[in-house]
């Protein structure tokens, strides 16, 4: 499956080369620590690598975008000092790639409609895993729909994945080791666009990383078992794999995922170097710099060394 045939626009889907990196929030609320650390962590990773960080803004769940967050996240992370190499850019605007990937799976017959309700089919829970790790699990599509609607009229579109001998997926993620995951037993078909006509997270953030030429992806724990889903998809779509690395994410203390529903404040954006030094220390920096400029000499080499001494969980 060749990527010239894949006709996204305003993409380059060039194979994998220098290291280009990305910061994806979603602006559903102020930038938080929690946000912040994966931000630092993607940044840091950009600049010991010599490579270009970038900025994008995923805003299409139109219905949990708070208006003016992304603005507000853009300006706190340059209050901080983070800014990207390039101009940001905003999901909502790539719509048409989205379907074109769309029509490809559905050309090589890996696409299928399915009219299951969300009240029918529980699609997802987040747990802690034996090493104490958040994680955002999908639970198993039972494949109701995967052989006909039979009378229903069609309110999503699934991907297929493969039988459950061949639907293996694994990889080396940096910080974590080696991860596997069986598609079709722990996650059966899943929806690429759901029944109220959104994009589902998968299909959007493989296509979009695609198409700026992302190498590497630095992002939260709690997004582990959606890598297996986007690496098979990129082979469906014939894209270039990327390299991984998920760090650690913010709990509160009821060890729920820091963010706006669970108490997560807002990044005070007269105090940077507070946050920054906060943020590096739960990646396991300690940075004792004065200032800002100080913090980032510091930094960079720390998450060099951090690396070197990072042993992967198995």
């Amino acid at each position: 499956m060749s990527q010239a045939n894949l006709d996204f626009p305003d993409s380059t889907l060039a194979s994998r080369g220098p290291y280009r990196g990305r910061f994806a929030p979603s602006p559903t609320g102020p930038l938080h620590i929690g946000s912040l650390v994966t931000a630092l962590a993607s940044w840091l990773d950009a600049r010991v690598h010599g490579g270009t960080w970038l900025v994008r803004i995923e805003d299409i769940d139109f219905q949990r975008n708070v208006p003016g967050a992304d603005r507000d996240i853009l300006a706190t992370l340059e209050a901080l000092g983070l800014i990207a190499d390039e101009a940001p850019q905003w999901q909502s605007g790539h719509l048409a790639r989205f379907e074109s990937a769309l029509e490809r799976l559905q050309t090589v017959g890996k696409l299928y409609p399915c009219g299951c309700t969300r009240r029918e089919i529980a699609d997802s829970v987040t747990t802690i895993d034996a090493n104490g790790r958040l994680r955002h699990q999908t639970l198993i599509y039972p494949g109701t729909c995967r052989n006909g609607l039979h009378g229903r009229p069609a309110r999503a579109w699934r991907v297929r994945v493969p039988d459950p001998q061949a639907a293996t997926v694994c990889f080396n993620d940096r910080w974590q080791g080696t991860q596997c995951q069986n598609l079709a037993e722990a996650v059966g078909d899943f929806v690429l666009k759901r029944a109220d006509g959104m994009w589902a997270y998968q299909i959007a953030v493989v296509v979009d990383d695609a198409a700026q030429g992302i190498t590497d992806v630095v992002r939260g724990a709690d997004l582990l078992d959606s890598t297996p889903r986007q690496i098979y998809l990129q082979q469906l779509l014939g894209l270039p794999a990327l390299r991984y690395l998920h760090v650690p994410v913010v709990v509160n203390t009821e060890g729920e995922k820091l963010s706006k529903q669970t108490g997560a404040r807002a990044i005070d954006r007269n105090q940077p170097l507070a946050a920054l030094t906060e943020a590096a220390r739960h990646l396991g920096l300690e940075i004792h710099a004065q200032d800002v400029e100080g913090f980032y000499r510091e930094a960079v080499p720390a998450w060099a060394n951090r690396l070197a001494r990072l042993t992967p969980a198995a």
